[in-house]
């Protein structure tokens, strides 16, 4: 593709994105209008009021969750994990107990690393802005985020920005549009934009191109290359990060999560708004007089409470529209959608079944199954968004002289968080409800003899992702413990003279054992 500045190649690029940007809109301003406003919005522009709050609770909803998942907090969301083959080369060459000392020394400074790039994403507080960002997802299926060498995290609606990518999903280019007051523009090119206007505000444009394993930026203003703002970056350390809801072969840019419902939430929005304008229609009391009759209407609009008035109850009636059993039927088909849509956004209210009792365990296998549904989503922001922050954050402070420079062939992140952890969790939840009911059937004594209660503990952490090396005791340390203890017990018991023979005797008897065996 072939262009000569950033505002070339956004205008070049900018026509394929009007279909996405249509139906983004409309699922904007069913859930959050002010997401992604009407095109030529300004300050004083009016945003749609919908008649339903449903879509705006469950993208909220949706997006807390994903965020709690994604970044968890108090805890690393990825670990820095050692290539095996060059562990074990280094055992080889230097010996099995240096090799493992090796490994111990290795896991404590990796450990360090997590911390500090967990703590980055605290300090220059990300949550906020990826926040944003997986809102822009739910409801438009796209978003830009723009992590630079200091500072916090920016967040681009897709109206602000295009991207092209090639037929393996990789990014090849991102134009951005943004308005900025040209006294943030360098002095030489703050000058050459004053000679063509005086305007308060002017479009900066950013291109990103990818060529061969790097991209390379550039900035310009009315056709003015910025010289200061070209650079480039490697592809894994790229501070740009266009992020997408959906991946669809042959299509730069993803679909939304409320896209794939907006036929419900328009149904919503039309029965609530009829009920809403009917109920305030029928809620109108008009007293009617018969005009032949002995009542006058004087009479009753003038008459206190409980006064005796002179007339016919026959001359008075009141107006009403006798439509209960069309309204009822609009507010069943309302509540069979309200369902629909409150599953699909894992809203706890619609986990809950009507009945009289219902069990903690339904609600916990229920919420299990609708968050599972969500395991794709997990699997493509573990891949375009999690490991490529993971990278970013680790380059910023590699720049900054605040983290070392880990060599990458033998250290690399996994995540393990997202879909990761919600196949650990399944695996922990099903061993647990193993031995619950297991304890249950046969009691606690048959479980003790025939569950074996190391292998359990290192089952149960290895699937909360916890590193059982120098935690859990090994066979023979639990044996020598258990004799210690009992040597202990004994000489509490028998005091210190008879102690001598009695522990010989026991050392005696463990000799023999074998010999007779």
């Amino acid at each position: 593709m072939q262009y000569e500045t950033a505002q070339s190649l956004y205008t070049q690029l900018e026509n394929q994105r009007w279909t996405f940007l249509d139906r983004a809109r409309t699922s904007s301003e069913l859930t959050i209008p002010y997401v992604l406003p009407p095109e030529g919005h300004g300050s004083h522009t009016k945003y749609y009021t919908p008649y339903q709050g449903i879509g705006a609770r469950g993208v909220n909803n949706l997006a807390s969750k994903l965020l709690m998942a994604l970044l968890p907090p108090n805890a690393p969301f990825f670990r820095l994990a050692i290539d095996r083959y060059e562990l074990e080369k280094a055992k080889a060459e230097m010996g099995e107990e240096q090799g493992e000392q090796l490994r111990t020394d290795l896991e404590k400074a990796l450990s360090e690393v997590e911390r500090a790039v967990s703590q980055e994403v605290e300090v220059e507080a990300f949550r906020v802005g990826v926040f944003e960002a997986l809102k822009n997802l739910l409801i438009t299926g796209n978003t830009l985020l723009y992590l630079p060498d200091d500072g916090g995290m920016r967040v681009f609606r897709p109206d602000r920005y295009v991207v092209k990518r090639d037929a393996m999903g990789n990014v090849t280019h991102i134009a951005v549009k943004e308005t900025v007051a040209p006294f943030m523009l360098p002095e030489e090119v703050r000058q050459e934009v004053y000679k063509e206007s005086k305007e308060n505000n002017c479009d900066l444009y950013t291109s990103i191109v990818r060529e061969g394993n790097k991209f390379v930026v550039q900035q310009d203003v009315k056709g003015i290359v910025i010289e200061e703002s070209k650079g480039s970056y490697s592809v894994d350390k790229s501070p740009w990060l266009p992020l997408r809801y959906t991946r669809i072969d042959g299509e730069d840019y993803g679909r939304g999560f409320v896209e794939e419902y907006i036929g419900d939430l328009k149904s919503l929005e039309s029965l609530t708004k009829a009920i809403v304008e009917g109920s305030a229609a029928a809620a109108k009391v008009l007293f009617m007089i018969n005009p032949n009759g002995t009542t006058r209407a004087k009479t009753i609009a003038d008459a206190p409470n409980g006064a005796i008035v002179q007339g016919s109850d026959g001359d008075v009636s009141v107006l009403q529209l006798n439509k209960f059993n069309d309204f009822r039927v609009a507010q069943t088909v309302m509540a069979q959608i309200q369902d629909r849509l409150s599953h699909a956004f894992l809203l706890n209210s619609s986990v809950v079944r009507d009945a009289e009792r219902v069990t903690a365990e339904e609600i916990r296998m229920l919420s299990q199954e609708l968050e599972a549904a969500l395991g794709g989503l997990y699997s493509i922001l573990s891949q375009e968004f999690q490991l490529p922050l993971v990278s970013r954050l680790m380059d910023r402070l590699c720049k900054s002289d605040r983290l070392p420079k880990l060599p990458k062939d033998i250290v690399k992140p996994t995540i393990v968080t997202g879909v990761e952890a919600l196949g650990r969790g399944n695996d922990l939840n099903r061993l647990d409800m193993f031995l619950a009911g297991a304890n249950q059937v046969v009691g606690p004594e048959a479980v003790a003899q025939y569950v074996n209660v190391g292998d359990y503990f290192k089952r149960r952490a290895t699937a909360l992702g916890i590193e059982t090396d120098g935690l859990i005791k090994s066979d023979e340390e639990i044996q020598a413990a258990m004799q210690q203890a009992q040597q202990q017990e004994m000489m509490m018991k028998l005091g210190a003279p008879a102690v001598g023979p009695a522990i010989n005797a026991m050392a005696n008897n463990q000799q023999q054992q074998p010999s007779e065996q």
